[in-house]
């Protein structure tokens, strides 16, 4: 947000925040301006208010991220509500919980929706904007305005689901790959080579539909589904339910020290946002190729 031009007030009850945000901000630098966004000065538009009434008093946006527990985010959004302007967008980066129960105590709950960036956000286009029961229709069509001009990539989620569309997904896929390293079919570092070298890479371009689509030849889908399905479908029922026993997690925890845990945490973020960046510009979906809103 402070690299598209906007002011930001952070407010947080953590005494430390201003130092943490401020360390943070030329760490992630790098990555900003390989997106083409401009960097220098970024902490001229930035300050911080610990009193949520003062930090939200003239916002036109409320972006939440705090604890993922519905006690507080409901208490937060009525004090939120009764502070901040009449037109704010309130906006939750909740990664599971719904609007529809967040909104219990605001006088009008149709201000609010799920805001949910996808970590690193800095770096992820998507934003997964999720409507609860009451949001008013004009508020999520401001929403989707709102992140597009940040350069996001905005999916409307169409039913309030837990864990929402991505999470669901990339919780799938780790289920099944912790049962196939916990079996000994494969390593950690042999699976994540398995994932980038073949449907990490391909989904990157293409999703699963479109990629299946693509499967089925000019008979699209469809042909592959009549082909493929019911052995695909066979195979589902046996997939793996592996549970974070303690076993587990020991299993898990020192294949990952073995395999990742020889390299800085620092030098591994760095190499996997240079590459995530690449894909991006490969795609034409950086904030560049989309024009900057300031």
């Amino acid at each position: 947000m402070l690299a598209h031009g906007l002011r930001v007030t952070v407010s947080d009850p953590q005494p430390d925040v201003e130092s943490r945000v401020r360390r943070a901000l030329p760490l992630i630098a790098p990555a900003l301006r390989a997106l083409g966004l401009p960097v220098e000065d970024l902490d001229a538009r930035l300050s911080f208010e610990p009193d949520l009434a003062r930090a939200v008093a003239d916002a036109d946006v409320v972006q939440e991220n705090g604890p993922e527990r519905l006690d507080f985010k409901r208490q937060l959004f009525a004090a939120v509500e009764e502070a901040a302007p009449a037109g704010a967008l309130l906006l939750s980066s909740t990664s599971g919980l719904r609007a529809t129960d967040i909104c219990q105590d605001m006088r009008r709950p149709g201000r609010l929706l799920v805001g949910h960036p996808f970590n690193p956000p800095h770096l992820v286009p998507l934003v997964e904007v999720v409507p609860g029961q009451l949001t008013d229709e004009s508020v999520v069509t401001e929403a989707v305005a709102f992140y597009r001009a940040l350069g996001k990539r905005p999916q409307v989620i169409h039913k309030e689901v837990p864990g929402f569309v991505a999470n669901r997904l990339q919780s799938a896929l780790f289920r099944e790959a912790v049962h196939l390293v916990a079996e000994g079919v494969v390593t950690e570092a042999e699976l994540d080579d398995v994932v980038t070298s073949s449907i990490g890479l391909r989904w990157a371009v293409a999703g699963p539909f479109r990629t299946f689509h693509l499967g089925g030849g000019p008979g699209g889908l469809t042909d592959f589904l009549e082909h493929f399905g019911r052995n695909m479908e066979a195979g589902w029922a046996g997939l793996g339910h592996p549970r974070f026993d303690e076993a587990t997690v020991r299993l898990l925890s020192r294949q990952a020290e073995r395999d990742f845990g020889g390299r800085p945490y620092q030098e591994l973020e760095a190499e996997r946002d240079r590459g995530q960046i690449a894909v991006l510009r490969a795609l034409g979906r950086t904030p560049a190729d989309h024009g900057s809103a300031h």
